[in-house]
């Protein structure tokens, strides 16, 4: 269960930001700066690829910089962006850019990211929709859709019945309004991705108990980027 708002005259003024383009630079930091949530922190080797517009002009708009700013949980008003290369080959952080034009991707300015922290691995992929509004479209593979703007709850569990009215139950001991829900699977009683964008986020202690399920296999909060 999906919806997805279009852009208001009042979100495309944009934001505060370093950077010449909402769209390629603001917009990028917040999509890596999801995967520095996901990681919980910097990561430690980076892939990114730059899909049409993006791939033409990742250089030129600090989209590059912007990319590597977020993914070390940098806000898209930190002036340090500038300098988001230099510092992250100062602490080591290896990173790739991968230019891709590809017809397969319907929207110009999408991006995917692989990065490794520690044991942990994991690829989304954005789209920067404009006025530094994002995307989330896929993690590892899986089918999201959420715009970072909101507490999110990321929860990997097995395929159980009935799982989703149980959290959603929780949440709702909690008074917190789910805005929306999305749910992916590779395949029946696989693992499934079960994305919460929360109007609130839920009780500590709520999180720790979903956690704590046997047929839970990682659950996160995600703060708004």
């Amino acid at each position: 269960m999906s919806t997805q708002e279009a852009s208001g005259i009042f979100d495309m003024l944009g934001p505060i930001m370093i950077g010449p383009s909402s769209s390629h630079t603001a917009g990028v930091v917040r999509i890596g700066r999801v995967m520095h949530g996901l990681l919980g922190g910097a990561p430690e080797v980076v892939k990114v690829t730059f899909y049409n517009s993006f791939a033409t002009t990742f250089r030129g708009h600090g989209s590059d910089r912007a990319v590597i700013g977020g993914l070390m949980g940098w806000a898209p008003d930190d002036v340090r962006i500038r300098e988001a290369l230099a510092e992250a080959d100062r602490l080591g952080l290896r990173y790739e850019f991968d230019p891709v034009v590809s017809s397969a991707k319907a929207h110009p300015n999408t991006l995917r990211i692989w990065a490794q922290r520690g044991e942990l691995v994991h690829e989304i992929e954005g789209i920067s929709r404009g006025g530094g509004l994002i995307s989330i479209v896929s993690i590892d593979g899986l089918h999201t859709n959420f715009t970072g703007q909101l507490p999110t709850l990321c929860v990997w569990a097995l395929d159980v019945k009935g799982s989703i009215a149980f959290l959603s139950a929780i949440l709702a001991y909690d008074q917190v309004n789910i805005g929306t829900l999305t749910v992916s699977r590779r395949a029946k009683e696989d693992l499934a991705l079960q994305v919460y964008e929360l109007d609130e986020a839920p009780r500590p202690e709520s999180l720790q108990y979903v956690q704590s399920l046997p047929w839970i296999r990682r659950a996160l909060l995600l703060s708004p980027v």
